[in-house]
């Protein structure tokens, strides 16, 4: 196996997704001083951030994020990879690392069904795919929990969040989801995934329509934690 890994990386070599330097064969996506700068959320800081958040609206009962987001830093460049370059197995990568990493957390909410954030069908003709599909393609594996895309809709194409400050986040996405089918939710403890959670806007109400149709009780997770 050893070998034929060695042969693997002599005739296609792989690069880091952060600098670009040549990866050994014991690293995958990126090499370890990239992969070292990757910033643990601490539990503190998820405390306080759920109760900026989430708390007030009682509509995502808890949330996790893996690593702080930090502008040019490792993790905003795999991810920026996995959105625009089609590297899909850069999600389902992620994806496995929060499974592995929080996995005694994500277990904790007894989630049934685990729900990317959809993306406009515009969207997804421009870009060709939902790049949270494949985070949470990642964590369902390791998890055991079925991934499911056609309960929830992006119903209203909506500008990238990136420039709007927290007010303009809120009305960007208001009312921009709605339900495709209800009656597989009714009763379901579900778990959001996205690749980075800024204000928590965007999960709040993919939320809301979870529970409108009757979900339990809904979670939210992300790559990254702005």
């Amino acid at each position: 196996m050893q070998i034929t890994k060695e042969l693997y990386d002599f005739f296609l070599p792989r690069f880091c997704s952060s600098c670009n330097l040549k990866l050994t064969i014991e690293e995958n996506i990126l090499c370890t001083v990239c992969f070292s700068t990757l910033k643990h959320v601490p539990d503190s800081l998820l405390k306080s951030e759920f109760q900026k958040k989430f708390e007030a609206e009682k509509i995502i009962t808890d949330f996790a994020s893996l690593f702080l987001f930090e502008s040019d830093g490792a993790l905003q460049k795999v991810i920026h990879e996995l959105k625009y370059s089609k590297k899909f197995s850069l999600g389902i990568y992620l994806g496995k690392l929060i499974a592995e990493n929080l996995k005694h957390k994500l277990l904790s909410y007894k989630p049934n069904l685990i729900l990317p954030v959809p993306i406009h069908k515009l969207r997804k003709a421009e870009r060709g795919y939902n790049q949270s599909y494949y985070i949470a393609k990642g964590i369902g594996k390791r998890l055991n929990i079925e991934v499911k895309t056609n309960l929830l809709k992006r119903e209203r194409y909506t500008k990238t969040q990136t420039a709007l400050n927290f007010a303009e986040r809120k009305s960007n996405v208001s009312n921009a989801f709605a339900l495709k089918k209800n009656g597989i939710i009714a009763g379901k403890r579900i778990l959001i995934v996205d690749d980075v959670i800024t204000t928590g806007a965007t999960v709040t109400e993919c939320g809301k329509e979870l529970l409108k149709a009757g979900a339990e009780k809904v979670f939210a997770v992300s790559v990254g934690l702005a």
